[in-house]
């Protein structure tokens, strides 16, 4: 591979050209080292991809490359993929083994791939072990993978959903993969009409097992982010503002209460990984969130916490404050130390320029 150009370095989060203060907690950097990982997450409502890792110096490195409505975000070795407003992103790393760009950064993730899908609200999505990406079609309350004619192919759907539609009908948002396969989905209600979910945000939300069809639990309040590790299936509570483990009888137990609302989970080294954000219009309202928000006597936040799943202690965190108020995904990027990418409307995108060698 040969490499003409290198893109600029990150942005420091002082010089964050989306006007919002990124803070972190004093051992963040210490905790991503010691775990040998760095961490992807987005916000759909600015538009951005957040890659965190660590410089050689220490230092927190975060690296926001622009994509519009930036949702479910999925690491595999090398490769990043990304749902957009109405687009399926492939993010290679350029980089072979020792190579470094812009001094420090041991993965450049450049995009290669734009699968055009229309605005069909993609939400979480994973990749199976055959290479297919499997992601969650919100809108038309399905699982779909790509097409290369149409804007997707449906793969399964909920057995209430009695046919496909462009309306929302359960808010089907969260898959988790298992083994390579998905294994189960979250949805905020057991509805069947036009937007049926925003009514019953408080209970009935369910987790379904996709390989059975079976309802695990219906007593969540708008679920979020299922993950299957180990033997066990996790997920977040998040009209409540909890991370909860359920059993295969659809028993749940409490992990960890945080600050905001719930979206987006990753599990690393015993830790889980969550985004947290605040209220929007009123979302909070008639939740049991709210509640304990006045209980504890706190405040919601906007950033992404790390959570011992022993204790339940929140160990360290990223906190934004200013424009971005709403995070989306999160994904652990193991072995990865310091990553960046480059964004499909910098100037950097047309000299980045990579190529294999002859045969």
């Amino acid at each position: 591979m040969t490499n003409e150009a290198q893109p600029d370095p990150a942005v420091p989060p002082a010089e964050s050209a989306n006007a919002s203060k990124i803070s972190v907690s004093r051992g963040l950097g210490a905790w991503l080292k010691s775990h040998a990982t760095s961490l992807a997450f987005t916000s759909y409502q600015t538009g951005q991809l957040f890659l965190v890792g660590v410089q050689p110096n220490g230092t927190v490195s975060f690296n926001q490359q622009n994509f519009t409505r930036a949702m479910g975000v999925y690491y595999r070795p090398g490769r990043l993929y990304l749902g957009t407003h109405f687009q399926l992103w492939r993010l290679e790393n350029i980089l072979q083994p020792g190579q470094v760009g812009n001094q420090h950064f041991d993965q450049v993730f450049v995009p290669r791939n734009a699968q055009v899908t229309g605005d069909i609200d993609i939400h979480e999505l994973g990749v199976t072990t055959k290479g297919q990406v499997v992601f969650v079609n919100t809108r038309y309350s399905c699982l779909a993978t790509p097409d290369s004619t149409h804007s997707f192919r449906p793969i399964w759907k909920p057995p209430f959903i009695s046919k496909l539609a462009g309306e929302d009908r359960c808010h089907l948002n969260g898959l988790a993969m298992d083994k390579g396969e998905p294994a189960y989905v979250t949805a905020v209600s057991k509805s069947d009409a036009l937007s049926g979910w925003r009514d019953r945000r408080h209970e009935g939300g369910m987790l379904i097992d996709v390989r059975t069809n079976q309802i695990v639990t219906d007593k969540l309040s708008m679920p979020h982010s299922p993950r299957v590790h180990g033997k066990k299936v996790y997920a977040l509570d998040s009209g409540r503002g909890q991370i909860v483990e359920i059993s295969a009888q659809g028993e749940i137990r409490d992990i960890a209460f945080c600050p905001g609302f719930l979206r987006g989970l990753a599990i690393h080294d015993g830790h889980a990984i969550v985004t947290v954000s605040m209220p929007r219009n009123g979302a909070f309202n008639g939740l049991k969130l709210d509640d304990e928000l006045t209980q504890r006597a706190t405040t919601p936040w906007c950033g992404v916490l790390i959570v011992n799943m022993t204790s339940g202690d929140i160990v360290e965190w990223i906190r934004l404050e200013g424009q971005i108020t709403e995070l989306f995904d999160v994904t652990a990027m193991p072995g990865v130390k310091c990553p960046m990418a480059v964004g499909p409307s910098t100037p950097e995108i047309a000299s980045t320029i990579t190529y294999s060698q002859l045969d």
